[in-house]
């Protein structure tokens, strides 16, 4: 199963920034609580546009975790009103643009709007797409009994179960 580019870019987003909470990280802590943490997931994951890496940033960037953990937890019927809400919350725009090393893809609001507007828009985006593909069942909780981490399956057959190969072994 394979989504466009922008997609599975904002998904492997999505998981990592979810699976910095405690029970899904892997030292056991939140690896979300300093400015300094959540520049390092945004940057690994090539994120550009407006930081302001304060604690207010960041305060909001933890809510909008544990809403995409929630999301991430329902079933689709149940996702899409929240992830419409998520559309209207972000004040969604999307546009088509390029920029560094990626291809043309799709941003959800302008490159100014704060930080968790735009984790929420580009969030709502991929989410939809996954829904529209009737491939929601792709995206899943981690099998392992002591891990809350979450994960989206991409591989052919669709046996992905676990959140990393921690989880797995």
């Amino acid at each position: 199963m394979h989504f466009a580019p922008d997609t599975e870019d904002t998904l492997n987003f999505m998981i990592d920034l979810v699976n910095t909470l405690p029970g899904a990280s892997r030292s056991g802590t939140d690896e979300l609580a300093q400015p300094a943490q959540l520049t390092t997931v945004l940057t690994r994951h090539g994120y550009s546009g407006r930081f302001d890496r304060d604690a207010k940033e960041l305060a909001e960037v933890v809510e909008a975790r544990a809403l995409l953990r929630r999301v991430w937890s329902l079933a689709a019927d149940d996702a899409v009103p929240l992830i419409n809400q998520m559309f209207a919350d972000a004040n969604t725009l999307p546009y088509v643009t390029r920029h560094d090393q990626f291809g043309w893809h799709l941003h959800a609001t302008e490159s100014d709007a704060p930080l968790v507007e735009r984790i929420v828009g580009e969030a709502a985006i991929a989410l939809a797409d996954v829904i529209r593909s009737q491939e929601w069942s792709r995206l899943r909780e981690c099998a392992a009994d002591d891990c809350d981490g979450v994960l989206a399956d991409l591989s052919r057959n669709g046996s992905k179960r676990f959140c990393s190969v921690r989880c797995g072994n």
